[in-house]
């Protein structure tokens, strides 16, 4: 695969949120850590601890790898706790690790992949992280992104969910293999339906599992009844990768 990305420092700043017990008060502590990746900018991102998280301890934890939309670009972290995983995390709990980078203000995800598989090691080799079930999704410009990052790196995941985006309808070869529930809103006219019935068609073609559900009525939000209403974690959990 052609390599579109110059020589650049990359700083990760690590946002570590933890889920404490009901009693205590959630918190957040910041490090930082500096790796050789193709440039010099700065990637923010959380990491949300489930409740039982035991560092010290042999058991190995499902990971979710969530990309946000365009809305969450920037340099605030906070933003990326608007909507889905991380929010849902910080809110009521998930039992898995949940990383959530933000992607800097004018880029795009798609520009990103080979950072992002850089993040995922990362956090393989700072977490006990379950390889065998690591899952991506994201919403709107993240559904784009998970797309592309899927097909990019297949082998890192379990099983995939992009909401209200799309992809490369002729990629989608790469990841036949990579269980695949795609969402969409009827009504989006932000990014259209095609964009995900394209990739769906695709995939059943190529005799990939994947599920899609089309929300009547629903605009460019669906990622609200997918992440909260669907039953998209316990759909990740049913998944392992062989």
């Amino acid at each position: 695969m052609k390599n579109y990305y110059p020589r650049l420092l990359i700083r990760f700043i690590i946002i570590v949120l933890f889920n404490l017990p009901a009693t205590m008060k959630a918190q957040q502590a910041g490090s930082q850590f500096k790796q050789q990746i193709n440039g010099s900018f700065q990637l923010q991102y959380l990491v949300y601890l489930p409740q039982n998280y035991q560092p010290q301890g042999n058991e190995k934890y499902p990971m979710i790898l969530f990309l946000h939309g365009s809305g969450e670009r920037g340099d605030s972290i906070e933003l990326v706790k608007a909507w889905g995983p991380p929010k849902i995390a910080e809110e009521k709990g998930l039992p898995f690790i949940v990383v959530s980078p933000q992607c800097p203000n004018g880029i795009w995800w798609n520009a990103l992949l080979l950072p992002l598989r850089e993040l995922l090691d990362q956090t393989i080799q700072d977490y006990n992280v379950d390889t065998s079930r690591i899952y991506l999704t994201g919403m709107s410009m993240g559904g784009f992104g998970t797309f592309a990052l899927a097909q990019a790196y297949p082998d890192y995941f379990a099983a995939i969910a992009p909401v209200c985006g799309g992809g490369t309808p002729g990629m989608v070869k790469f990841i036949k293999n990579v269980p695949t529930w795609v969402f969409h809103g009827q009504d989006d006219d932000v990014v259209l339906p095609k964009n995900s019935i394209l990739m769906v068609d695709a995939l059943k073609e190529a005799g990939a599992e994947v599920k899609f559900t089309l929300y009547p009525g629903v605009n460019h939000g669906s990622w609200i009844p997918a992440y909260n209403d669907s039953g998209i974690f316990d759909w990740f959990l049913e998944h392992r990768k062989q």
